[in-house]
C-alpha cells in the first residue's frame, strides 16, 4: 500500500463547531495569546489557564467528528494513511483513524508540571490542586508558544516516508508544522484543502489545490486518488 500522510489543521474540525478561538484582532476568547498559551502566562494566572482550556475541553467533548475526518479514515481501506496534526482535539481518533500524531498536545490529557512524561487522560475539569504522582500540579498537555515540540522529530520521519501528501485546513504560515512540507521527497505528489489557500500551484512540484471546505474537499480526494 502507498502511504498516504496527511497534516491537518483547524480547518477540518472547523465543520463539527470546534471554535479556532483565535479572532481575527489575535485574542483567544478574550485574552491574549500569552495569557492562555504560554508558561509565562500559566506561572502568573494558573488559574486562569486551567479555566480557559476546561472551557475548551468541555466544547470539545459536545461535538462529533464531522465527514472530513470520516473520509480520511475510509482511505485507510486503499492506503497506509498517517495523520499529523496540529489540533488538540481527538475527531480523527473518534472518526476511527488508526495512526494520529499531535504536533500540539491533546486537549483531553494532562501532564504533570515537573515531569513531562507524566501524562495522564482527562475529561473532567483541571483545577488548582491536581496533582501529579509526584505531588506537582497538573497543567494542560498542550505546547505553548515558547515550548518544544516534542512530536516535531516523529512527524519529519512520517513525512519523509510520504508516497503522497495532503494538507487539510491549515494555513502553512505556523512553524514548525508548515516546514514539515520541505521534508516529502521530490516528485511526491501534494494536495492542499482548503476554502482560501495561502498557496498557489506553483509554490510546489506536483501541487494540487482543492478549494473547498474539509468534507467536499476529501471527497474530491477520493474521487482523485481511487476512482
Amino acid at each position: 500500500m502507498k502511504r498516504l500522510v496527511v497534516l491537518t489543521g483547524a480547518g477540518i474540525s472547523a465543520e463539527s463547531g470546534i471554535q479556532t478561538f483565535r479572532d481575527a484582532d489575535g485574542l483567544w476568547e478574550g485574552h491574549n495569546v500569552m495569557e492562555v498559551a504560554s508558561p509565562d502566562g500559566f506561572a502568573a494566572n494558573p488559574e486562569l489557564v486551567l479555566n480557559f482550556y476546561n472551557e475548551r475541553r468541555k466544547q470539545l467533548l459536545d461535538v462529533n467528528p464531522n465527514k472530513g475526518h470520516v473520509n480520511l479514515m475510509e482511505l485507510e481501506k486503499d492506503f497506509n494513511v498517517e495523520i499529523i496534526t496540529q489540533n488538540v482535539d481527538d475527531l480523527h481518533e473518534r472518526a476511527g483513524s488508526k495512526n494520529v500524531t499531535h504536533l500540539h498536545g491533546e486537549l483531553l490529557k494532562v501532564r504533570s508540571s515537573a515531569d513531562e512524561t507524566i501524562i495522564l487522560d482527562w475529561k473532567k475539569d483541571l483545577v488548582l490542586g491536581d496533582l501529579c504522582p509526584k505531588k506537582s500540579q497538573l497543567r494542560p498537555h498542550i505546547v505553548w508558544f515558547g515550548e518544544m515540540v516534542p512530536m516535531l522529530d516523529k512527524a519529519i520521519e512520517i513525512t519523509k516516508k510520504a508516497d503522497i501528501l495532503v494538507i487539510i485546513g491549515t494555513s502553512m504560515q505556523v512553524y514548525p508544522a508548515a516546514g514539515l512540507v520541505d521534508y516529502v521527497k521530490p516528485n511526491t505528489p501534494i494536495y492542499f484543502i482548503d476554502t482560501k489557500p495561502a498557496i498557489s500551484e506553483s509554490s510546489f512540484k506536483n501541487l494540487t489545490i482543492i478549494k473547498e471546505i474539509a468534507s467536499i474537499g476529501t471527497e474530491k480526494l477520493i474521487d482523485l486518488l481511487i476512482y
